[in-house]
């Protein structure tokens, strides 16, 4: 029979990925708001933590079952896919504001949602004007 992890421990694993995700969301927030001009990596939130960067990478993998990049990746496509929705913001203003030059923002954006930005943009107005005829309709 494995030995049972501590419970102390396990709060500590859960308390480190919160953090670890609050500060992602924090950051994310400053680069929009244009606060901060370089996008963190994983090793630089380590380091805000104050936890050496394998340890928070193994913790988060021991919490989650995820590695930390995978919720870093998945608040930035939100955070894109936010972006997109402002018909005034052109896809290449959402890569800078993200700090991608537009090439690798699409390709960021298709490996994680499946299509361009322009494609999701072109599918989220479809569908928002199928809605209001929809509503216009009724």
């Amino acid at each position: 029979m494995p030995t049972p992890i501590p419970k102390k421990l396990l709060a500590r694993q859960h308390e480190i990925t919160a953090d670890f995700r609050r500060e992602v969301d924090r950051h994310l927030a400053d680069i929009v708001a244009g606060r901060a001009t370089e996008m963190l990596e994983v090793r630089d939130l380590a380091g805000i933590l104050c936890i050496h960067p394998t340890h928070l990478s193994n913790t988060i993998k021991l919490a989650t079952g995820h590695p930390p990049c995978y919720f870093f990746e998945a608040r930035i496509l939100e955070v894109a896919r936010e972006l997109l929705h402002d018909p005034r913001r052109s896809v290449a203003a959402v890569a800078a504001n993200l700090t991608y030059d537009p090439s690798n923002f699409t390709k960021f954006f298709k490996r994680f949602q499946g299509c361009t930005p322009r494609q999701y943009r072109e599918q989220v107005w479809a569908a928002e004007r199928a809605e209001m005829a929809e509503t216009i309709t009724i």
